[in-house]
This record gives C-alpha cells, sequence and structure tokens, in this order.
C-alpha cells in the first residue's frame, strides 16, 4: 500500500488577476494624468500663438474705429475727468506729415482723443492715466491690468486691453516707448533676479503685443526702470499699487532714437 500523504496540495489561487489589475489601473492613472498636465496649456500662450497663426495665415481686416468706452458720442472731442491736455496748435495746410511741429500737435490730440474714448472708464476707475504735452503723449497702466504679481507673462485679459492701444497707433509713424516700473518690494526668482529684470520684461511684453497687433515693431522701444522711478509712497498697498505700471509713450517724432524726454 502507498504511504499517505501527509498534506494536500494547495489550490492554485484564484485572485492572481487582481495583481495585473492593479497594474492596468495604475498604468491608466498614469496616462490621464500625463495627458491632463499635456491639455492645462497656459492661456496666455495660447492667445501669443492663436493671434500669431491668425496674422500670417488669415490676415484679418482689423477696424480702425475707435470704441466708445466712456459712452461719449463718436467724434466727440470730450476727455475724461483725469485727462490732462495743453492747449495745441492747429495744422496748416501744406505743412510737412510728422516732423512739423503744427501738424504734429494736431495728430497727437487726434490720438489723445482716441485713446480717451478706448481707456475712458478705466481712466474714471482711476487705473490709467492719460497725459499730453507738446512733445509726448503718455498712457499709463496699472500693473494689475496686465500682469500677475511677480510676473512678465501677460494674463488673458492683458490682449484685449494692448489690441485698444494698438488700433490707435497702427499705421502711423509716430516713435512710441514702453516704460516698466516696480514698487519697491524685492524680487529674487531664477527669471527675474531683481526689479530690473521684471519691469524690462514686462516693457518688452507690451512691445512684443503691439507688434502682434500690427503696430510697426521698428518704431517702439521698451525699457526698464525697476522701483526706482517711484509716482507715490511704498509704505501703503495703493502706493505699491500705482507704482507697479507700463507707461506707453508717444513721440512726436518719428524716429525712436532720436525721441528723447
Amino acid at each position: 500500500m502507498s504511504r499517505r500523504r501527509r498534506w494536500q496540495e494547495e489550490p492554485p489561487n484564484q485572485e492572481r488577476w487582481l495583481i495585473s489589475y492593479a497594474d492596468f489601473i495604475t498604468l491608466l492613472f498614469a496616462f490621464f494624468v500625463v495627458m491632463y498636465s499635456v491639455s492645462s496649456v497656459n492661456e496666455g500662450k495660447y492667445k501669443v500663438l492663436s493671434d500669431s497663426l491668425t496674422g500670417v495665415f488669415n490676415a484679418p481686416q482689423r477696424a480702425i474705429t475707435p470704441v466708445q468706452a466712456d459712452g461719449t458720442p463718436p467724434g466727440s472731442n470730450a476727455l475724461p475727468a483725469g485727462t490732462e491736455l495743453v492747449s495745441l496748435p492747429v495744422a496748416r495746410p501744406g505743412q510737412s506729415p510728422v516732423t512739423d511741429r503744427h501738424n504734429g500737435a494736431e495728430a497727437m490730440r487726434a490720438m489723445a482723443d482716441a485713446l480717451a474714448a478706448e481707456f475712458g472708464e478705466l481712466i474714471q476707475q482711476g487705473v490709467a492715466t492719460l497725459e499730453i504735452s507738446d512733445d509726448w503723449l503718455e498712457l499709463g497702466l496699472r500693473g494689475s491690468l496686465l500682469f500677475a504679481s511677480g510676473d512678465a507673462e501677460p494674463h488673458y485679459d492683458a490682449f484685449e486691453v494692448v489690441k485698444r492701444i494698438a488700433r490707435v497707433l497702427r499705421g502711423r509713424e509716430h516713435a512710441i516707448r514702453v516704460e516698466g516700473f516696480t514698487d519697491n518690494q524685492p524680487i529674487h526668482t531664477g527669471r527675474y533676479p531683481s526689479n530690473w529684470e521684471l519691469s524690462s520684461a514686462r516693457a518688452a511684453a507690451v512691445v512684443r503685443m503691439l507688434a502682434m497687433d500690427g503696430v510697426a515693431p521698428d518704431r517702439m522701444a521698451a525699457i526698464g526702470y525697476g522701483e526706482f522711478q517711484p509716482v507715490a509712497g511704498n509704505d501703503t498697498v495703493e502706493g505699491r499699487s500705482r507704482n507697479r505700471r507700463v507707461v506707453v509713450l508717444i513721440s512726436r517724432e518719428a524716429g525712436i532714437r532720436g525721441a528723447v524726454r
């Protein structure tokens, strides 16, 4: 008689499929995480790419009639409160375009009226300013209208703001200088070692967007002043907010390197 086995064979494991199933679920989860990260495109960068492709392939017809942002009827010369204007002479027939002082004054006044119409509401709210002198037209914008704190990448709403500026400046010969300013809060990141780099990057970003919207690049320059040209005290939140700004300067002159303020 054969010897009786002292143990019985264990039945095969019927749940080994769970190991393969768990591996599959883990891989599937990782796949969807990767797909989600790829699909989360920065809106600002997407807008830059979209506008560039539109300009190259479609060449859309752009409107040149300013939108009345403050409710004044088209053609009205009324400017919103907070706009400082000086008395400018009227052009005479037969004078040269930009270099002639009188005709240049008329062009400056026309641009001032158009910018006041575009930004009247923002001027009333105190987040934009508009000033004009004999030689310069100055549009100031709070940094929060264009950029997030501590960053020089335009947020989505900035593109519409710059597009409204470009509507006025396209097709003209005047030199344009974009200046960036910050408050005195220190910054030290891999991208912006100091406020010099941050203010310069913001000015350059606005210049780049203006060029995308049809303003001639050879008419423009970008300058960063960092924290060293404040318009208000940095000891209050409101003062620091006023100091974080971008200023678009339009010169009576045509040559950007000859436009000195």
